[in-house]
């Protein structure tokens, strides 16, 4: 390429010699072009080199005559930025920018792919500007704000290919997306100086009759909206340009038989140029608003209207809604019985808003109709439902506590029947707390703290048939035990009386005290003191500790697990006092040692969560760390798994003195040692960015060393903390690829097998199983994270065996493969004949051939379902129907009637699948 690049220069530049017919070389600049983007899109890890040596002579080729070879170039350079996209999502550490990388290089390199597409720009060829528009949107995206320099280059460019009359369609859309790009990828203030024409182009492509290009016009009109009003601006011609954008937006609004893409971006529009335009608008908010409330009576409309009213009613204008609301309102009511998840999801949005800015609005009539229909929104078929239903009760109590009247009726049995739900927990939860405490505050007579506490705590006292689960011991699941002391301790802590918090202290010490007591009633009691105590002194109760200890001799595991929770939130009201306890009867009571271990992680996990906290831990941490690692050779895998937990996150409060110093137990003569260092290593890794992080960087090579080690549990250790890396902070071990990978692989190959015999019956046991499925899991997460330090082929290698694999390690490299598909598709296509292939024999596997006796028969079934997602996946990639192997493949899918069942199933499920994804981006 650089050869031809070079001696074609003075070629091209004599037009009168030129000739199509003496010239052929384009076709061999044409196959080049094509060539090194197969490379790109193969070997991302060349990018570095690709940047060096290809680009510069690509960037010279965009002035290339024959178009044909110039939109191939173009295509290969856009090649190039997106796999640099792709390894942008690699998290670099700042101390690594400095360091070339191919975001770095590109930088470089972005005034000469401006310049050189200058005269593309205007070039008569509607395809060779689309393709410069695609290019430069690829280039903003992989570096925003690199274009800010050229704005005054690019803008004119654009305005000609919008308003040149007779302009294509496909043009204009190509246009108008490369300017919405550009706007949401550059600072405001950048655009000002040509934002007149800009938006009088835009505005004329909101009036063309096609409706492609009405669509596109809207998106950017509504990026526009911010572009002409930024914070704090103080620009004079904002209401002139808001009063067009304004009318441009309106006219499309009002027109009721255009396309349903069109009306969607119409109302949306509209909403964002309302939010943040209102008060220069004022005069046509009593023609905009009406137009709001007809489009929510559409069913068709009525989404997107909610989502934009959302927007209206969020904004720092405060947006007079007056006009509406008082037919809005108990319209969005109705919308709550609607099977139409999205739309309730929204709506409750929508009401929340309402209510924290125009509670002065609505009435106690409108309120009341709201109210009856949010209990049948309350339950665990859909906890994120639940949760605003629940958040709207807690804001009407608030803005109108007199209609908490009705709330005893509907709403509060609802939420107790949630409550005993297995599946609330998160936020769901919180917002169970949160609407326990606004019911309190609000003052009704029969929503006081002890009603509600009886309400809570009946089912564990008085356990039904209706409230305790089938078959169990336990009153209620034991989920809802956390649920219950949650809302109990809120309760106490933030809505009683001295006398009210301190009766409920004294019921729950007295309920521990007591021989006759059920275990339910225990668990619960000791969950409970656990919350407050957390928050609040408790050491004003003598022996305490002990009350809470003697329940470690309770026959029930659930109790011990709660007294353990209990005593180490306890102590973390008063740690001076209780942390010393703790550890000495860590020493001296080796039966208790694993519940006191337990007690230990909840004291440094919640004293880990505030800096005032942690100054006071600190005076204890090598107290705690000499204790620790006398107990890392533990023979208990569950004592040494706390024991790595809490050596974790006290090295996240004292990580310069404590990371050396585990170290050194990495040459340990116990494997025991061993794994628990290194299973140590993984809980100081978080997502967040962390203190430890720079010296962990110069560290972890050595602990990820023991995946070399001799001991089978000791490597499984060093795959899961890599696995863990790997996902919270790839940046640590991406320059430790080179070498940890050769060791992941091996570690896909290694199988151990034996017999076991069991009376007269011998199994088959693979003693490297958790091994390989470890490793396999690791080089999922590196797909997603490291990918740019991946040999692709390699990787493809392994993957491979793993097909072959026992059903569990079948299933992951179907997921690795349906990643693929979107990273690589190309690499996918070179090994396509061996990835089908055991495909192919699971698809036509029997029962016996894939699981070992009494494993059931829905587990062969998933196994063939996920892989015919990886065979949907592939069907995808361009060109694959033209394969030989693939149209043989799937002619004898489709010949079977199990497996064209199947894929039918999966193709629809696929679309689903899509049409959510949609959804879930718009909303």
């Amino acid at each position: 390429v650089s050869t031809q690049s070079t001696g074609d220069d003075e070629y091209l530049d004599d037009d009168d010699d030129y000739s199509d017919d003496e010239d052929m070389s384009w076709k061999v600049r044409r196959s080049c072009a094509k060539c090194l983007a197969a490379i790109v899109q193969a070997r991302p890890e060349l990018l570095c080199d690709i940047y060096t040596r290809v680009s510069p002579v690509l960037i010279s080729r965009f002035k290339e005559r024959e178009k044909s070879v110039r939109l191939d170039i173009f295509n290969t350079y856009s090649c190039i930025l997106r796999q640099t996209a792709s390894s942008k999502h690699a998290i670099v550490p700042e101390d690594e920018m400095q360091d070339i990388t191919p975001l770095v290089q590109l930088g470089t390199q972005v005034d000469a792919i401006v310049r050189g597409l200058e005269k593309q720009l205007y070039d008569k060829n509607d395809k060779t500007r689309q393709s410069c528009f695609s290019l430069l949107g690829e280039l903003v995206t992989v570096l925003p704000g690199c274009l800010t320099p050229y704005i005054d280059v690019l803008l004119p460019a654009l305005h000609k290919s919008l308003s040149t009359k007779g302009a294509s369609c496909y043009i204009k859309i190509s246009s108008l997306s490369f300017l919405r790009t550009l706007l949401s990828h550059h600072p405001p203030d950048v655009f000002q100086s040509n934002l007149p024409d800009t938006l009088s182009c835009v505005i004329g492509a909101v009036q063309d009759t096609f409706y492609k290009v009405i669509s596109e016009a809207l998106l950017v009109s509504e990026q526009l909206v911010f572009v002409i009003r930024p914070p704090n601006s103080n620009n004079p011609q904002v209401s002139e340009l808001c009063t067009a954008i304004f009318n441009a937006t309106l006219y499309r609004l009002k027109e009721a038989d255009l396309d349903q893409e069109v009306k969607e971006r119409a109302i949306t529009c509209m909403g964002h140029l309302l939010a943040n335009m209102a008060d220069l608008l004022q005069s046509q908010l009593a023609i905009a608003l009406p137009l709001f409330l007809d489009r929510l009576r559409n069913e068709i409309t009525r989404l997107t209207t909610v989502k934009a009213l959302s927007v209206i009613a969020k904004s720092s204008l405060n947006v007079d809604l007056q006009l509406i609301l008082g037919e809005a309102f108990p319209l969005l009511g109705t919308f709550l019985r609607k099977t139409n998840r999205a739309l309730k999801l929204s709506t409750l949005e929508l009401l929340d808003n309402i209510l924290i800015k125009y509670s002065n609005y609505i009435t106690l009539a409108m309120v009341n109709d709201l109210i009856e229909e949010l209990p049948r929104l309350i339950s665990e078929s859909d906890t994120h439902v639940s949760q605003l239903a629940l958040m709207i009760v807690s804001r009407l109590s608030e803005t109108m506590p007199q209609s908490m009247e009705k709330i005893p009726d509907g709403v509060l049995p609802a939420a107790l029947t949630l409550i005993r739900s297995p599946l609330l927990q998160g936020s769901a939860l919180t917002s169970m707390t949160t609407f326990f405490c606004s019911l309190v505050r609000s003052g009704n007579p029969r929503l006081t703290f002890v009603e509600l506490v009886q309400h809570l705590t009946n089912p564990v006292y008085n356990p039904s048939p209706a409230t305790q689960p089938a078959n169990s011991p336990l009153s209620v699941h034991k989920q809802a035990f956390y649920s219950t002391s949650s809302c109990i301790s809120a309760l106490a802590l933030n809505c009683a009386s001295e006398d009210e918090y301190q009766s409920v202290i004294t019921k729950l010490l007295d309920n521990l005290k007591s021989s006759d007591m059920s275990c339910s009633v225990r668990l619960f009691a000791l969950l409970t003191l656990g919350g407050i105590g957390k928050h609040r002194d408790l050491s004003e109760h003598k022996n305490l500790q002990n009350v809470i200890m003697s329940s470690f001799n309770s026959p029930t595991e659930e109790v011990k697990s709660a007294a353990s929770y209990a005593l180490g939130n306890v102590s973390v009201g008063n740690l001076t006092l209780y942390l010393p306890i703790i550890l000495s009867e860590i020493q001296s009571n080796s039966k208790r040692q694993y519940l006191l271990l337990h007690s230990m992680k909840e004291i440094i996990t919640s004293m880990s969560e505030k800096e005032e906290s942690i100054q006071l831990l600190k005076n204890y941490v090598p107290d705690m760390w000499n204790l620790l690692v006398r107990y890392m050779e533990s023979s208990e895998e569950g004592s040494r798994k706390i024991v790595a937990a809490c050596l974790g996150k006290l090295m996240l409060i004292d990580h310069e003195s404590l990371l050396p110093k585990l170290l050194d137990y990495t040459t340990s003569a116990s494997p025991h040692a061993r794994s628990t260092v290194v299973m140590a290593i993984k809980y100081t890794v978080k997502e967040e960015p962390q203190a430890i992080d720079v010296m962990l960087r110069q560290y972890i090579g050595q602990f990820l060393n023991l995946l070399k080690d001799e001991d089978l549990h000791v490597r499984r250790m060093a795959l899961v903390t890599l696995n863990s890396t790997a996902h919270n902070k790839p940046a640590l071990i991406r320059d430790h690829m080179e070498e940890i990978l050769p060791d992941l692989y091996k570690e896909t190959t290694i199988k151990l097998k034996r017999e076991v015999e069991m009376g007269p019956f011998k199994y088959p046991v693979d003693d490297a199983l958790d091994n390989r499925k470890a490793a396999f899991e690791c080089m999922y997460t590196v797909l997603q994270s490291c990918m740019d330090r991946v040999n692709i082929f390699q990787f493809l290698d392994h993957i491979e065996i793993g097909l072959k694999d026992v059903p569990d390690i079948k299933m992951l490299t179907y997921l690795m493969v349906l990643r693929l598909v979107h990273i690589n598709p190309n690499a996918i296509m070179l090994k396509l004949e061996s990835i089908l292939e055991p495909l192919r024999d699971t698809f036509q596997s029997k029962l016996k051939d894939i699981c070992p006796i009494g494993q059931e028969v829905e587990k062969v079934q998933e196994l063939k379902r996920s892989a015919m997602r990886a065979v949907v996946a592939l069907s995808k990639i361009a060109d694959i129907e033209k394969h030989p192997v693939f149209i043989d493949f799937m002619k004898k899918l489709r010949a079977n009637k199990e497996t064209d069942l199947l894929l039918e199933q999966e193709l629809q499920a696929n679309q689903a699948s899509y049409d959510d994804m949609v959804f879930s981006m718009d909303h």
